[in-house]
């Protein structure tokens, strides 16, 4: 399908990468899920970091789509990094202390 007229080349680049995050990211949420059944995390960080994994999903890609109509609205982007990496790191050495 080709891309509406009225957008401009710097909106449909933002619109694939939010699409392309989008599905990316929802995966990596779907896998920190499972994965933090088995992880031994601290009893107060098990829901933060459930919720997290979803919400970095959900900024992330609503990011790339709001800025490519209000480029003020990158925080969005960095706040969805912010918590991709720290959800994914707590997770993550929650897995090693698990063994």
């Amino acid at each position: 399908m080709p891309a509406p007229k009225n957008l401009s080349p710097y909106q449909i680049a933002f619109y694939r990468a939010g699409h392309a995050h989008a599905g990316v990211l929802t995966l990596l949420a779907l896998f920190l899920q499972i994965a933090l059944d088995v992880a031994a995390i601290p009893p107060a960080l098990f829901w933060p970091a459930r919720v997290a994994a979803v919400a970095a999903a959900l900024l992330v890609s609503g990011g790339f789509f709001a800025v490519a109509h209000v480029r003020a609205l990158r925080g969005l982007l960095y706040a969805g990094a912010v918590l991709v990496a720290t959800t994914t790191l707590t997770v993550g050495i929650g897995l090693i202390r698990a063994r």
